[in-house]
């Protein structure tokens, strides 16, 4: 089957990031979201970034202006949005990408599996919950799998393909030729919590957390380290405040769950931070304050 319609359901950060990649590479994608308010807001998220690629084209001299105003308008016309989970029945492929809930995740996948064709891949971003217990609900556990991006999704180049117990070779296959069409190199991964990335990125930032309340260096320093010494190109705490803390303290949770290790049981400081809805830069405050976004400054949390 060639993938040449994609729904992507739910356009925050990740399903806006998604669907502007498959718009891009050319395929139809429709955008579904639960209100037409947060529809308004993921399409002119969608529309800024792609403003900001033709720049940047233009700018390298990769695009001459006419050129990179006809590539944006091309992606913003293989794009529609919608309200309606119904719109999405048609599609080749289908991308979740809605809050990190278990529960609300097996509701939408009972109603997509009744809703799309036979031959439709139902595909899930999430970045730490069992592809085979999301994929159960469905009666297509064949042609169910994890299709995990990272943030920003235009920007970073991986996506970790995951195999749940039932998913098919065939499916896995297609999934690979997907993620190239729309420029991302991929890595085949079994079903385990975390995956590839996260089972060895969490015990990182938890260990950076840790330096925080430990009073080892300010939070600056900690990131400075990490940037001049490793070459990472964000610092952990940095990291952090733009993956979102109330993310990170979800994810921490279901890895604790699953593995019942201190590597992943979180900081006391993330926990603290995430009630006190400190969620990092969708917030304006995290490790750091932007109220400049240009200059933030490090936060006072111990």
């Amino acid at each position: 089957m060639a993938i040449a319609k994609v729904a992507v359901i739910g356009c925050g950060l990740m399903g806006s990031g998604i669907a502007e990649i498959c718009a891009k590479a050319g395929l139809k994608t429709v955008v579904r979201e639960v209100s037409e308010d947060f529809l308004k807001k993921g399409a002119e998220r969608i529309q800024a970034s792609l403003a900001k690629a033709m720049q940047r084209a233009i700018e390298k001299e990769k695009q001459d202006p006419t050129q990179a105003q006809m590539a944006m308008a091309q992606a913003l016309g293989c794009l529609q949005f919608t309200t309606r989970l119904e719109d999405c029945k048609d599609a080749d492929l289908v991308i979740e990408a809605i809050i990190e809930d278990k529960t609300q995740k097996q509701d939408l996948f009972k109603q997509l599996d009744a809703l799309c064709k036979p031959g439709a891949i139902i595909c899930t971003n999430t970045s730490n919950i069992s592809i085979t217990e999301l994929g159960a609900v469905t009666k297509r556990a064949d042609k169910f799998a994890g299709l995990h991006f990272f943030n920003p999704v235009p920007v970073m180049k991986l996506v970790e393909v995951i195999k749940g117990v039932l998913t098919s070779d065939a499916t896995l296959s297609e999934l690979k030729g997907f993620a190239e069409k729309v420029g991302k190199t991929s890595i085949i991964a079994k079903d385990t919590c975390g995956f590839v990335v996260n089972v060895l990125l969490v015990p990182y930032l938890f260990d950076a957390i840790r330096l925080v309340e430990n009073g080892v260096a300010s939070i600056r320093d900690i990131d400075t380290g990490m940037k001049l010494g490793c070459g990472y190109p964000m610092g952990p705490l940095e990291l952090l405040d733009f993956v979102g803390i109330d993310t990170t303290y979800h994810i921490s949770v279901n890895m604790f769950e699953e593995f019942k290790s201190d590597r992943y049981a979180a900081p006391p400081l993330l926990k603290k931070m995430h009630l006190a809805g400190l969620h990092g830069r969708k917030t304006g405050k995290g490790f750091y304050d932007y109220t400049d976004p240009k200059n933030p400054v490090p936060m006072k949390l111990v």
